[in-house]
This record gives C-alpha cells, sequence and structure tokens, in this order.
C-alpha cells in the first residue's frame, strides 16, 4: 500500500489553498504590497525544513517517515524541535497564506495540514522512535517540545 509523504501533503496543502484563495478571492484580508511580509515567513519555513533534512542527510539516517527510524537525531534544529521538518512546512504554508492576503478559508487547508501531520505522521513516527530508542527518546521528548 502506497502511503503519502509529507512533501507531498505539503505541496497538496498549497495548491488547495491556492485554489481555496482564487475561488474566495473577495475574502483577503491583507491587501499588496503587505501580503509580501508572507514570502521572507514562507522561505523561512522552507529553509528550516531544508536544514533539518539536510541533519538527517550528514548523518546517514532515515529520513522517510513509514521506514523504520534508523538512529536518534538531537542535533541541529532537532535540539529546539523533535519536528523541525514539519515545522518548517507548517511555517511556510502559513507564509504562503499571508502572500495570499490572508483568506481565512484558505487557513482551513493548512490547519488540516497541521492536524494530520501531528496526528498521523508525528504520532506514527513517535511510536516508532518509542520502540526502537526506549528511555533515550522518552528522555528527548522530555528535553524537546514537539513542535517548537
Amino acid at each position: 500500500m502506497q502511503k503519502l509523504l509529507p512533501p507531498y501533503l505539503y505541496l497538496i496543502t498549497l495548491a488547495a489553498m491556492g485554489i481555496t484563495c482564487w475561488l474566495f478571492s473577495n475574502a483577503h484580508l491583507v491587501t499588496y504590497p503587505y501580503n509580501l511580509i508572507g514570502l521572507p515567513i514562507a522561505i523561512l519555513g522552507i529553509v528550516v525544513s531544508g536544514v533539518a533534512k539536510r541533519t538527517f542527510s550528514q548523518l546517514n539516517a532515515n529520513v522517510l517517515t513509514f521506514n523504520e527510524p534508523s538512529q536518534l537525531v538531537t542535533q541541529g534544529a532537532f535540539q529546539y524541535s523533535r519536528n523541525p521538518m514539519y515545522l518548517g512546512f507548517a511555517v511556510s504554508l502559513l507564509g504562503f497564506n499571508i502572500l495570499m492576503g490572508v483568506s481565512l478559508i484558505a487557513l482551513l487547508p493548512l490547519l488540516m495540514f497541521i492536524v494530520i501531520t501531528d496526528r498521523w505522521y508525528i504520532r506514527f513516527e513517535e511510536l516508532a522512535m518509542h520502540k526502537k530508542f526506549g528511555k533515550k527518546y522518552a528522555l528527548y521528548c522530555a528535553q524537546v517540545r514537539r513542535w517548537l
């Protein structure tokens, strides 16, 4: 069975936000040029996700959500968030929503992304990490927040 990987959910969410924004174009709260503040926020989110992924790559750690974790990564951005890749995706989506003019209806896909990520991806990963790393992972969870 094929499972939806987080980057694809991110892209689907971004498309859903764009379509929703386009369909309800009169419901924007922020207009040009103020909406441009969303661009650096979107870029920041992408950078946070990219830097966290690079940390995994440098350590030859498994980055695929549904594969068995190969090691407990606690350095870099993982000192501040147990899920900086997901956090970066969410920040980026928020930035794109601002860039699109802050449509409240377009916030729904973003909220759905956060709920799906928290309740499906993160829950799955945390169970696998507890199973594989036990007390070491429990200690890490006690020291570092899930999101931020």
